[in-house]
């Protein structure tokens, strides 16, 4: 019993390793909507990659695309965070278990 919740611990934690390092993903991708966004306001002329070719657009078709693009990764990272929070969580807790069973065998030992 106590080697499956080990096991269990194990999983859940590189579960929470893969989230966290997914979320970093979204994350280094947000700074980089957010870097886009301002540097629009500071130039004259905007374009748009489409596939492998590059396209003069609009500044505010521009805004509202990367706008749209930050929401979306906003979501996706609270989502990320909460299924993180919710897995660590449930590791800490088994952890706890785990930890426990362990102490009341050593005081059974004795």
């Amino acid at each position: 019993m106590n080697e499956q919740k080990i096991e269990e611990l194990s999983i859940l934690q590189k579960n929470v390793a893969n989230l966290s390092a997914q979320k970093q993903q979204f994350v280094t991708q947000l700074a980089e909507f957010d870097s886009a966004l301002k540097s629009l306001d500071d130039t004259e002329s905007a374009y748009k990659i489409i596939g492998n070719i590059m396209i003069k657009s609009s500044k505010e078709e521009l805004k509202k695309d990367i706008t749209k693009k930050i929401e979306i990764l906003e979501v996706r990272i609270r989502s990320f965070e909460k299924q993180e929070s919710k897995l660590k969580e449930k590791s800490e807790s088994l952890q706890k278990e785990i930890m426990s069973e362990m102490n009341e065998k050593n005081s059974n030992e004795k």
